[in-house]
């Protein structure tokens, strides 16, 4: 089965030739090739959580710290999160670390 890259379900226009691509720029999840192939995506496209600087909800979006209450609740990283199953699914990027933020 093909995955969905999260541009493909939020249809932002923010990936590499998309309809916003000249106005907004490449989001930083469709251009991260250090997060090719995770959980079945292209570059950062099924790991946008861990990717800072995402164009999520229309403004840009910070550390996965910083929007994590955000992402864990969005609709995307829920159906990724099913898809892979428990196992395969990867939260963060390798070598990425998360440290809750003082509250």
């Amino acid at each position: 089965m093909r995955r969905i890259n999260c541009w493909e379900i939020k249809k932002c226009g923010r990936e590499p030739g998309g309809e916003e691509v000249r106005a907004l720029g490449v989001c930083p999840a469709a251009a991260d090739a250090s997060a090719d192939g995770i959980n079945g995506g292209i570059n950062g496209g099924r790991i946008c959580w861990a990717v800072a600087g995402t164009f999520c909800g229309g403004k840009v979006q910070g550390t996965f710290a910083q929007k994590e209450v955000v992402c864990v609740a969005c609709d995307f990283f829920k159906r990724v999160k099913d898809e892979e199953g428990v196992i395969n699914f990867q939260f963060l990027k390798p070598g990425q670390t998360y440290h809750r933020p003082e509250r």
